[in-house]
């Protein structure tokens, strides 16, 4: 597994584990299953564990929280995320609530102290705002949290964050089919110091090439009850991609991924291998996806090739709905 520099200077692994999966909203998992994915994880070398306070109303770092307590010494980076268990109103990233969450995650996690916390996609408002980040910093100063950071939804918000003292990490939409952040927001954060978490990697399973057009997913998976953006913003679900354009788009690509390489492992492998990209946080529902993912950090050099027609496809048929959208 490649590891890369974190902003304080330790490693983490170039392939990380989303933990959304395991909580809700990507169908049912239950705790011996999602430990065995955890397990899976750990033993192919991932370091990074990315989860939320709202994943699942908090089973997410719930279930991490069991894994940690039986591998004390697993060294694995544990970010979580606060700040979407109230409506997403400005006044509510008050230094009271975010210290009520974080001490929420603590207990969830059974961590003393959160290696990472990330405001959680909040309206963009709050990222002009001194008082939220000054909360920020008192709750590092008290031992709360050991560094913060910032998911977004657009570049934008992501730019603003960069501008602030402290700031650890950004984490952003990131694929072969949102290329817009190589921009602008992953240049500046390099520049900075600041790590870039990817998140969505494989456009909610599209570039994994297992989708047809008439495959459906269940009643209680945001791949069908947020198709159109109707429980969050669109762009977490198949990247803002129209899915049948990301199913054919997909499926070309998919015959570029290099001899021994999934589709899903190559479209990992080219993340992954980009400088500017801290840690790629795919999910998994399995111990056999956990491996798979996994090895994609491993993956020898991806050809000019492969890189050459992510950029023709994406020019060609996502650039337009997507680009200047987020």
């Amino acid at each position: 597994m490649q590891t890369k520099r974190w902003s304080d200077g330790q490693q983490v692994s170039a392939i990380g584990l989303g933990t959304w999966q395991l909580g809700a909203d990507w169908g049912e998992v239950d705790e011996k299953d999602a430990h065995a994915v955890l397990d899976a994880a750990l033993e192919s070398g991932v370091t990074f564990f990315d989860t939320a306070d709202v994943y699942g109303d908090g089973r997410s770092e719930q279930i991490i929280g069991s894994f940690l307590r039986a591998r004390p010494d697993s060294g694995i980076f544990v970010a979580t995320k606060a700040g979407r268990r109230m409506p997403q109103l400005h006044e509510n990233y008050s230094l009271a609530n975010l210290r009520a969450w974080t001490d929420r995650s603590r207990r969830n996690l059974g961590l003393d102290t959160l290696p990472l916390v990330q405001l959680h996609c909040p309206p963009t408002s709050v990222y002009a705002d001194d008082e939220v980040f000054d909360a920020l910093g008192t709750l590092v100063d008290e031992g709360a949290i050991a560094s913060w950071g910032v998911s977004v939804e657009k570049r934008a918000e992501a730019l603003r964050a960069l501008e602030r003292p402290g700031l650890a990490s950004v984490q952003i939409i990131l694929n072969a089919f949102r290329l817009a952040p190589f921009d602008d927001v992953v240049p500046t954060a390099t520049e900075r110091g600041v790590a870039i978490i990817a998140r969505v990697p494989l456009a909610s399973g599209l570039l994994a090439n297992r989708y047809t057009t008439t495959t459906t997913f269940a009643a209680d998976d945001h791949r069908t009850f947020n198709r159109h953006g109707e429980a969050f913003d669109v762009g977490e679900t198949f990247a803002g991609v129209d899915f049948a354009t990301g199913v054919a788009a997909a499926a070309e690509l998919a015959s570029f991924a290099p001899e021994g390489l999934t589709a899903a492992q190559a479209a990992l492998a080219w993340l992954a291998q980009h400088d500017g990209v801290t840690t790629v946080i795919p999910g998994a529902r399995s111990p056999e996806q956990a491996r798979a993912n996994a090895a994609a950090g491993a993956a020898a050099p991806l050809p000019a090739a492969y890189d050459d027609a992510v950029h023709r496809i994406y020019e060609r048929d996502v650039r337009a709905a997507v680009h200047e959208r987020w």
